[in-house]
């Protein structure tokens, strides 16, 4: 059964962040799509009651010629022409080459930086990009508390912090009136289950909290276009070969047999059983082109018995 996305809208737990069920990845403006091509995918999803885009200051540092920040220029150009109160915009901090790391000086900085490329005034949800120990998690927090009382950020969120981490910046939050982390960003789905599931969910789940995780179709191995033998013409198709084995072969088929029972695409099925996961809010998926986008947006709901075989075949 196929849901209609625009009645499915989340709130994200310990925010009034009201979102739609897909989160959409930006890592791929300004790299393997550009501005038109973003713009395109942009337009696509809104359409469907899209409103909750992910993006990076680092997106896309990694093009030859490119600097960092093309994706948040890009989202700004087309946020300019919309009404800013309806999207959700989470952008992260500390791994573009020319702003690194968490430090207070950097985090202010970075974050001008993001605003004036986004052509807003405020982030919705800021992320700490990639925990790193050289500086204290209070100086951290302490940046943020500075940017939620200038209005700039509206939450913090951390992304790729181990649960140990987390929890001890929750625990630092608490203890000293900053604002507190509000949810976890980390790779999650049916190839990768942990260290989500074994680490990072229990924490979660002890403070209420949920994940929006990334690399929810397996950088794209879980999108139905890999096939043993086939060579798929893709920016991503060498990093999705480690992937290549008879037990994810296994997965895969059977995420292709529910997809057709439900004749939905097969990313739809990849996605659906993320969702499942009571610690999840959203996942996270990106679209190059709009036929992508269409084959992702698609909102179904898993009967117990498809999503008992997905998680038997790939645990």
């Amino acid at each position: 059964m196929v849901k209609e996305s625009s009645k499915e809208m989340i709130t994200i737990p310990e925010t009034d962040l009201v979102v739609h069920p897909l989160c959409l990845g930006t890592n791929v403006f300004g790299w393997s799509a550009d501005e038109t091509e973003s713009h395109q995918v942009l337009d696509a999803y809104s359409a469907h009651g899209g409103n909750f885009l992910d993006t990076a200051d680092v997106y896309s540092q990694w093009k030859p010629g490119n600097q960092g920040g093309e994706s948040e220029t890009i989202i700004g150009k087309w946020l300019s022409k919309r009404d800013r109160s309806k999207i959700v915009v989470a952008t992260k901090v500390s791994m573009l080459n020319t702003r690194p790391g968490l430090s207070a000086k950097n985090i202010l900085a970075a974050c001008d930086d993001s605003l004036r490329r986004l052509q807003t005034d405020y982030i919705d949800i800021y992320y700490s990009h990639r925990d790193e120990t050289e500086t204290p998690m209070e100086e951290t927090l302490g940046a943020y508390a500075e940017l939620v009382a200038a209005g700039k950020v509206r939450y913090i969120a951390a992304s790729q912090h181990t649960g140990a981490r987390l929890q001890q910046a929750l625990d630092i939050s608490e203890a000293n009136g900053l604002p507190s982390y509000i949810g976890l960003q980390d790779q999650y789905n049916l190839i990768y289950r942990k260290p989500f599931e074994s680490e990072q969910q229990p924490v979660l789940a002890a403070n209420h909290l949920n994940a929006m995780p990334f690399y929810g179709l397996a950088r794209g191995f879980l999108s139905g276009k890999y096939r043993p033998g086939v060579k798929v013409e893709s920016v991503r198709a060498e990093g999705v070969a480690e992937f290549y084995n008879d037990k994810n072969w296994a997965v895969l088929d059977k995420v292709r047999e529910i997809a057709q029972d439900h004749s939905v695409p097969v990313g739809a099925i990849s996605l659906a059983w993320i969702r499942s996961n009571p610690q999840v809010s959203t996942p996270i998926a990106s679209a190059r082109t709009v036929e992508q986008l269409e084959e992702i947006v698609q909102v179904v709901e898993l009967s117990d018995a498809e999503l008992a075989s997905l998680s038997s075949l790939s645990a």
